[in-house]
């Protein structure tokens, strides 16, 4: 007669005070959380005529537009560099970071059935709502690389700073999300506002003009704006144009991280309620 193997139990408690991410739970539900990006890949191009190829056509009819208004028009400089590889560097992390903030916001509400049903970590939702895009980001990259050997625009030893760089801008749209995620289970006009802010924080942040433009006090506004840090560093570590240091460049990554770390906070703190109330 065979036995039966002793019937474990998983004691579930609630989070009280502050306590960091707990990245063997994330690692246990490693696999959830390649399902929910690979969910939203899959709806994302669902029954669309040229699939993938989108993640191309956004930055890139964008970067058109400004390069006609802003570079040939408003005659705003780009560092000595031609203003549409200048405005498509910037365009890739900021899309990144858009897709990803627009989408994170919505994604515990959009997942209101798997969270009222089952337990596992909710942060994985807003995870793989920000990593999602960065398969559109990796299809859109290859485009700046044909047009770095168009304009004749190689990288310096400063590209080994890139992954730095791409860590920064999702470690800045993870802060943004997981408060935009959580506020909106409980305020649903967050989702109406978001589309609303981001395309106002585009042109706070130096993706259409570079932040040396901007003297004396706007400088100080710029170094509130953590994506300010991200697209500087874009174009200095791939283009090799720009500056990195100084007071404004600390003082937004200084802000990313607070806001990554605010954000855990406060997710951690109101998701025992997010069953009760999505």
């Amino acid at each position: 007669m065979q036995k039966s193997s002793p019937i474990s139990t998983i004691i579930i408690k609630p989070v009280h005070g502050f306590e960091f991410i707990k990245l063997g739970d994330l690692w246990h539900y490693r696999e959830l959380l390649y399902f929910l990006v690979w969910r939203d890949l899959k709806v994302r191009y669902k029954q669309t005529l040229i699939g993938a190829a989108w993640a191309i056509v956004q930055p890139f009819v964008t970067m058109i537009i400004f390069s006609i208004f802003f570079g040939r028009i408003a005659k705003i400089p780009s560092e000595g560099i031609p203003y549409p590889i200048f405005s498509y560097a910037a365009l890739l992390p900021w899309t990144l970071f858009s897709q990803g903030t627009i989408q994170a916001s919505n994604s515990l509400v959009s997942s209101a059935s798997l969270i009222t049903k089952v337990y596992f970590p909710r942060l994985v939702i807003p995870i793989s709502a920000v990593l999602s895009p960065l398969i559109d980001f990796a299809i859109a990259f290859v485009v700046l690389i044909g047009m770095m050997i168009y304009y004749g625009v190689y990288p310096t030893v400063m590209v080994f700073w890139f992954p730095v760089f791409l860590l920064l801008t999702l470690v800045t749209t993870f802060g943004i999300s997981i408060w935009f995620s959580a506020l909106n289970v409980k305020y649903r006009d967050v989702r109406y506002a978001i589309p609303f802010l981001v395309q106002i924080w585009l042109f706070a942040t130096p993706v259409i003009y570079p932040s040396t433009i901007l003297q004396g006090k706007w400088r100080v506004f710029l170094g509130l704006n953590p994506m300010t840090a991200v697209i500087e560093g874009f174009r200095w570590s791939l283009l090799g144009v720009g500056k990195i240091g100084g007071r404004m460049i600390w003082a937004s990554i200084a802000v990313a991280v607070v806001l990554f770390f605010t954000g855990i906070f406060y997710f951690q703190k109101t998701e025992r309620s997010f069953a009760d109330v999505v």
